[in-house]
């Protein structure tokens, strides 16, 4: 019999609940009572929308006040020691301090560090271990959540993540020591969870492990045999969930495991279906993932009933239909969506419309009839809409592409030689400070960008308004004393958002909003055609924030690399190509930047390592577009113009010779968190560039002392020249309040002059 089932659901809300409660509780403005009421209503409002969609089975344990693989370190009592936590179960002032350092009630504290979940544009926060790391059940969330939604009478299936992913997303501290050390003692305390839940008299768990399709070492592989049957049990059965790809050298593996169904990831490893079907014991459950978990775009639903009419009849085990991974990467729904283009709205689909999906191909397995009824012939119609619509092509932005195939992608001279031409121009300190390229987006900013957007108020006013807010960031910075100035991007919703509002080819939903971490959310671009910019977009307000001051200010842009990851992208044509058609757009911003007067210009690429493919065959292939496509927008510029480029929470070691072929000037990364230890791949490499390592965590509200930024500058000074570093937060500052910012920047600037007294008094290795 089919089954359908949702591997995850989307956290925030469709009008981002989850997003304003969890504000308002960190703001003080609720109490920690109303949070939980609401965000619980929040919770079993979205059990009730997937129940109503037609799904057989709800799964439970995926909604989460922050991420999901901090939900798992406080179920298993992995807390730091330096969060003190000595309760039984772990507090929810305990869990907010891991995720944000901030306390209400004691000290501040650093909190744990956040990278991005696999290639995705979602972030978690990352367990910590110590060598003789003790595991606990220390929360009866799922429990509860659990025994709530059995009450209300919904066909439960709760979802937990895997021991051998999440030793994989930890990291060891206080020195060095093999994670799989833990395993058994970590096995432990998921053996307590399983009894936990089969004393609910449930049937099913879902068991995530998407480490499974990474190429992992002979010994995590030997792990997951001795794991799975030191965990296995007869009166409970294990799904066992991966996605993000194909399973390759691991399929063997998991189709072998002891568990009593294998859900397989089908929009990102098509090519795994027949060795599933000929190695999965017929008396498993399997699991295709079949709708695209990651994207919005409407599927040929007869297309897939055709593949699992297949698979239905090549083998005898029960077959479950669902998305390809967690729904969590994509908007709500769709039915409040009023000013897209029915044309292209016609070709997309949210969660919601997913479900759908699936419960629609459930129904025509089981009466053909259903096929030739509206839903499919709608389906059918926009499938070969999309196919045919002149929106898609534009064939100036084809011809581009021929005409200019053979684009010189070198800088005339190289780094060595443009540094001394870039410190004439520029004349700066030593140490020189910044910031990423944001200022905080006042409700007063929001308010007014929005009444522009309604129309309640004229091009002009909005011009002379947002003139006025970036005369007041200009002015705020020079008297901080920074000395690289940026325009605070008050004019700008979104990094992404703001380039694809003014990219052709690009559209936007009004409320597709996906959780990026914690109460951040942003709204994807969806990009549907050929992408070609038609005016300037950000070169009237840096210019105008350039006539306002003396000192270098930074034009900020977003690179294509980035645009296209952070975006819904169209599956029609190569990634490749869209990528090199954002270049081109972005090309000829810069050009006209450095035109206007910008000496200095940012090209963010904050997903260009997020990007990369899981599998390390893979790599080079991506890395070589993804560099030409960077090098295409920044390649045009005078020597004596400096590009910078800024990358957040991502590990860089084995991709060091891809950042280097970049050939940026300076790039500044995420560094606070991590005490300056991802400049250990820079030093191994020996970087010879500039590089800016983040001295302010801007995630958290915390503000950090000036010995505290003097101490990491020092440390950075360990690994790399002290000429060649730069004193920046470590991300943008829009997410942050004025009072935090401007102690946060002056500590920064104090701690930046203490240095430079500090190099000249001869007591540190810089002459």
């Amino acid at each position: 019999m089919i089954k359908t089932h949702s591997l995850g659901f989307p956290r925030i809300g469709e009008n981002r609940e989850l997003k304003k409660i969890l504000e308002a509780f960190w703001s003080a403005k609720i109490t920690e009572t109303m949070l939980l009421e609401s965000a619980n209503k929040l919770r079993v409002d979205h059990w009730q929308a997937q129940a109503d969609s037609g799904l057989d089975l709800i799964t439970v344990g995926d909604f989460s006040l922050y991420d999901q693989v901090l939900d798992t370190s406080a179920m298993l009592g992995c807390i730091p020691e330096r969060f003190e936590h000595h309760e039984k179960n772990v507090s929810l002032e305990t869990y907010f301090r891991m995720a944000r350092g901030c306390s209400a009630t004691g000290e501040d504290v650093s909190a744990c560090e956040m990278t991005k979940w696999f290639d995705t544009n979602y972030h978690y926060i990352v367990p910590e271990f110590i060598e003789h790391q003790t595991f606990k059940l220390s929360s009866d969330k799922l429990f509860d959540e659990v025994e709530e939604a059995l009450l209300k009478g919904y066909c439960v299936k709760p979802v937990i993540l895997g021991p051998l992913t999440y030793l994989w997303l930890g990291q060891v501290k206080g020195g060095f020591f093999n994670k799989l050390n833990l395993l058994d003692n970590l096995l432990k305390t998921y053996e307590d969870i399983l009894n936990r839940l089969s004393d609910l008299g449930l049937e099913w768990v879902q068991i995530d492990e998407p480490i499974l399709v990474l190429d992992l070492p002979a010994e995590w592989k030997a792990a997951f045999e001795r794991a799975y049957n030191k965990i296995q049990r007869g009166d409970l059965k294990l799904l066992l969930t991966t996605y993000f790809g194909d399973l390759s050298d691991n399929l063997r593996l998991a189709c072998d495991l002891p568990v009593s169904g294998l859900h397989i990831d089908l929009i990102r490893g098509p090519n795994q279906l027949e060795k599933v079907l000929d190695w999965l014991p017929q008396y498993k459950v399997l699991s295709l993932g079949i709708i695209d978990g990651r994207n919005i775009w409407k599927s040929d639903l007869d297309k897939l009933l055709s593949l699992v009419k297949s698979v239905s009849d090549r083998t005898s085990s029960t077959v479950w239909l669902a998305p390809s991974c967690s729904l969590l990467h994509v908007p709500f729904s769709l039915k409040r969506e009023q000013k897209l283009s029915k044309n292209i709205q016609q070709w997309l689909a949210f969660s919601l419309e997913k479900l759908a999906e699936i419960n629609l191909l459930k129904t025509a397995l089981q009466d053909e009839r259903i096929t030739e009824q509206e839903p499919f012939r709608l389906n059918r119609l926009a499938t070969k809409t999309r196919e045919e619509s002149m929106l898609i092509h534009n064939e100036q932005v084809q011809k581009r592409l021929i005409d200019e195939a053979d684009l010189n992608l070198q800088r005339p001279l190289d780094f060595a030689a443009r540094r001394p031409l870039q410190q004439k121009e520029l004349d700066l300190p030593l140490l020189p400070t910044t910031t990423i390229g944001s200022f905080p987006q006042t409700v007063g900013i929001r308010h007014f960008r929005q009444r522009y957007k309604i129309g309640e108020i004229s091009t002009e006013t909005y011009t002379l308004g947002m003139q006025q807010a970036v005369a007041s960031d200009v002015k705020k910075q020079e008297a901080l004393g920074l000395d690289v100035l940026v325009h605070g991007e008050a004019e700008r919703n979104d990094m992404v958002e703001y380039f694809g509002e003014q990219l052709d080819g690009v559209t936007f939903s009004q409320y597709g909003w996906v959780q990026s971490y914690g109460s951040r959310c942003v709204k994807p671009p969806i990009i549907y055609g050929d992408v070609s910019r038609s005016k300037p977009m950000t070169v009237g307000w840096a210019g105008y924030a350039q006539s306002l001051t003396e000192k270098p200010m930074k034009g900020m842009l977003t690179g294509p690399v980035t645009i296209l990851n952070w975006s819904f992208v169209r599956d029609d044509q190569d990634r490749a190509l869209t990528c090199r058609q954002i270049a081109f757009a972005i090309r000829d911003e810069v050009l006209d930047l450095e035109q206007a007067g910008i000496k200095i210009i940012q090209i963010d690429e904050a997903a260009l390592r997020e990007g990369l493919p899981l599998k390390k065959r893979e790599w080079e292939k991506y890395l070589e577009w993804a560099i030409d496509a960077f090098r295409l927008v920044s390649s045009g510029v005078q020597d004596k113009t400096q590009i910078h480029t800024h990358m957040c929470y991502s590990n860089f070691n084995d991709i060091m010779q891809a950042i280097k072929n970049m050939d940026a000037d300076v790039i500044t990364i995420e560094t606070a968190r991590s005490d300056m230890k991802l400049l250990n791949a820079f030093e191994a490499f020996n970087y010879p560039n500039e590089i800016g390592p983040g001295v302010y965590d801007i995630h958290s509200p915390n503000v950090p002392s000036v010995e505290q930024m003097v101490q990491l500058i020092k440390l950075a000074a360990k690994h790399i020249p002290l000429e060649n570093l730069w004193v920046n937060p470590d991300c943008g500052l829009k997410t942050r309040s004025w009072k935090e910012v401007e102690l946060a920047l002056a500590n920064m600037v104090s701690a930046a002059n203490e240095l430079r007294l500090w190099a000249s008094s001869g007591d540190s290795h810089v002459s």
